[in-house]
């Protein structure tokens, strides 16, 4: 059984009104962590960023503004649903991307297929993981 999906899509770093770029985005979703997603940015001339977040933040963020806390999802016109907006923020710190909404859904329809939403506690094993998982996630985002 495959455990894991991966996509790259490009997405457009907002830094400014003035000024954006375009930079690969990698998606991870993993068997062994099911509730989460992993976006991994590569900034030119940075290393890779890794964030990880609930997958059920991304299907919803597509659809309707979404997220507390540190991590912010929304379409950026609700009624045609072709991009939206994630906004990430350490402290007073943020970053703005925008990406289109076809690869992010067929990213989550790939992760479906392999573990269909609701069903993440029915994994084998799972329930022996989830201190050792959110104790990675907790690790990557303080470190991100």
């Amino acid at each position: 059984m495959r455990e894991s999906v991966q996509a790259e899509v490009m997405m457009s770093f907002l830094v400014s009104e003035e000024l954006s770029f375009r930079i690969p985005v990698e998606l991870r979703y993993e068997t062994r962590d099911p509730y989460a997603v992993r976006l991994t940015f590569h900034l030119p001339g940075d290393a890779p960023v890794t964030w990880a977040f609930g997958r059920e933040l991304l299907v919803d963020g597509v659809g309707r503004p979404c997220g507390d806390g540190d991590v912010h999802i929304a379409p950026t016109d609700p009624d045609l649903l072709d991009e939206v907006l994630i906004r990430l923020q350490v402290g007073g710190d943020q970053a703005l991307f925008r990406a289109g909404i076809p690869p992010l859904l067929a990213f989550l329809d790939r992760t479906d297929k392999l573990v269909p939403l609701g069903q993440e506690r029915a994994l084998a094993g799972f329930d022996t993981h989830l201190d050792e998982a959110l104790d990675r996630i907790l690790a990557e985002q303080s470190a991100g």
